[in-house]
């Protein structure tokens, strides 16, 4: 094996007994589990001497070879960010509309513009709280997901704001465009999500995954789509977007979901159709409720017009 980076080797602890080499790895070694496939795929995990493959079973006790990553060198400078636009802004937290094709904050893999780079380019101090690639970060979008953010300023704001995640006081919600109609055209999608068992890049709805639940109302039908308002109870990755392909109504430009790619051209949308249009939380200072709220942006404001002259 050839690698810059530090070579470990150990026995396979016995808690990790019949584990995927991916979890492992990414348990022993902090690693994210998109990480740790790659270096399996890259031939930089042997067990007992042979490589082993991401999806392979560890055995405790057997004698395991790593090369990890190299580490990381000094962080980019911070860049602007075009088109992210502060909403509010105070000693506490700072409320973000994020574009399409910024995610929330740096990640092995990533090497586009993330919010925090974007806040700390045009000044902003945040919440030198969590990890220091995403401090401050108490929530995220998808890169292709569009619409509010919070982010936290001052210490006391991360640790209420994380608090009232992990309670689900928050309110998150969202407006989507998926393909057909719904039924019914109100209700709630209670089913657990992890990850694909067979494409780790994926989620899905998955027996003894972690509990998952979105409630959803058709706000306007279409001939081919529905505009749907979400409400998320709980947040997790790809959660809106696992849920109504599981339905067999995935968000119109979702290909990774399943969706109709010729629709999706048809009305100009390149991404999944998923904006953050609302969010309400009890500000860290007083307790006091504020909501904000968020337009579509340009592509998303003209696949609906298409939609609408077409109805």
């Amino acid at each position: 094996m050839t690698s810059s980076g530090p070579h470990r080797a150990l026995p396979v602890p016995d808690g990790l007994e019949g584990q995927r080499v991916d979890q492992a790895l990414a348990r022993l070694f902090g690693l994210s589990r998109a990480v740790a496939a790659e270096l399996a795929d890259a031939d930089k995990v042997w067990v007992d001497g042979r490589a082993r493959g991401k999806g392979d079973r560890l055995t405790g006790g057997s004698w395991l070879e790593v090369e990890l990553p190299p580490p990381p060198g000094e962080p980019p400078a911070p860049e602007p960010v075009p088109g992210l636009t502060v909403v509010h802004d105070d000693d506490d937290v700072v409320v973000v509309d994020k574009p399409v094709g910024v995610a929330a904050h740096p990640s092995p893999g990533w090497e586009g513009p993330t919010v925090v780079g974007g806040l700390a380019a045009a000044g902003y101090r945040v919440s030198t709280s969590g990890a220091p690639e995403r401090q401050g970060v108490v929530h995220r979008l998808d890169a292709a997901t569009t619409g509010l953010m919070v982010v936290a300023k001052s210490e006391r704001a991360y640790t209420v704001l994380k608090a009232a995640f992990k309670e689900r006081t928050v309110d998150k919600g969202y407006h989507a465009l998926v393909q057909g109609h719904p039924d019914p055209s109100r209700g709630t999608i209670d089913a657990p999500i992890d990850r694909h068992p067979r494409h780790d890049w994926r989620f899905a709805v998955v027996s003894g995954g972690r509990p998952s639940v979105t409630h959803y109302e058709v706000v306007e039908a279409f001939a081919a789509a529905s505009l749907v308002d979400v409400h998320l109870e709980t947040g997790r990755t790809h959660q809106i977007r696992v849920h109504f392909s599981a339905m067999r109504h995935p968000c119109v430009g979702d290909a990774t979901y399943g969706a109709d790619p010729t629709l999706a051209a048809r009305l100009g949308v390149s991404r999944q159709w998923l904006h953050a249009v609302r969010l309400g939380f009890a500000h860290p200072a007083d307790g006091h409720w504020v909501e904000f709220t968020s337009a579509y942006p340009p592509d998303l404001a003209g696949a609906l017009a298409v939609l609408r002259a077409e109805s």
